[in-house]
């Protein structure tokens, strides 16, 4: 039996159930305690959070909406409706893609630097403190590599 095969009658095997239950419970759990710390510090939203650092992270401090919903984890409807709030407060502006019109480019403004640069001492402290601290250096690859695996398979939203 494979890691995909289950008992007859569609069930999960005890071992299938195990992990289905813990990626359900940290993609449930985890976001709540980084969320609120943002939230308490900085008046960010995690997600606004990891646009903004993404984008910090870009050349140009700028990337096309699809690929910074890519970067952020996140759809590309819920990116332009975080965009929009971004934008209305300074943080991002949005313009054409010189390269090619048909695109929208999002740039983090000198003012969204500055948040997203007073954000993050407190941000990297909780995920040191929630996800990292717990953690053995051969857990940190395996998690990486259960992310990009799950995040690869088939059926997933492509602009997730």
């Amino acid at each position: 039996m494979t890691s995909t095969d289950g008992p007859p009658g569609g069930w999960l095997t005890h071992e299938q159930q195990e992990a289905w239950k813990a990626v359900v419970g940290l993609a449930s759990l985890l976001p709540g305690p980084l969320d609120a710390q943002l939230q308490r510090e900085s008046g960010l939203s995690l997600f606004e959070y990891m646009v903004l650092s993404s984008l910090s992270m870009q050349p140009g401090r700028s990337a096309r909406m699809s690929s910074l919903a890519r970067l952020a984890s996140g759809s590309l409807s819920r990116l332009s409706n975080v965009v929009k709030k971004l934008e209305d407060r300074g943080l991002v502006q949005r313009s054409p893609d010189p390269a090619d019109g048909r695109f929208t480019v999002a740039e983090l403004t000198d003012a969204g630097w500055d948040v997203v640069v007073a954000a993050a001492p407190g941000h990297v402290e909780a995920v040191r403190t929630h996800v990292l601290t717990p953690l053995e250096p051969e857990h940190l690859r395996a998690l990486v590599d259960v992310a990009e695996r799950l995040s690869a398979m088939p059926g997933l939203p492509p602009d997730c």
